[in-house]
């Protein structure tokens, strides 16, 4: 069943975000390039997004799904708006969509 694995967050100010967790919660952060960091290996993951322009504008729930190609066929059958299609990233492939409420999610696979 696909689940919500991931939340990635806006961060402006990704060395003070990165400061800010590892204090509160004493998650340990990976650096994933200059603008990117998160956690590995929990139920549920988070990642900070430091470049504004591949940011989402909320907190960014991201499922994990077996089919990719599958998933993205069944959000435009359901009436899902694809706001960026399949792209890769350092550990696999996912895309954006919004739901009919406009919240945006992603779906992402290895």
């Amino acid at each position: 069943m696909a689940r919500i694995d991931f939340i990635e967050l806006p961060s402006g100010d990704l060395g003070a975000a990165k400061i800010f967790y590892a204090k509160v919660f004493g998650w340990p952060l990976t650096d994933f390039g200059p603008t990117y960091a998160g956690t590995a290996g929990g139920d549920v993951d988070i990642g900070l997004q430091g470049d504004a322009k591949e940011a989402a504008t909320h907190p960014l729930p991201v499922v994990h799904v077996k089919d990719l190609e599958a998933a993205l066929a069944a959000v435009k059958a359901a009436g899902g708006t694809i706001v960026r299609p399949i792209f890769s990233f350092p550990g696999g492939r996912r895309f954006h969509f919004r739901d009919p409420n406009g919240n945006e999610l992603a779906a992402w696979t290895e």
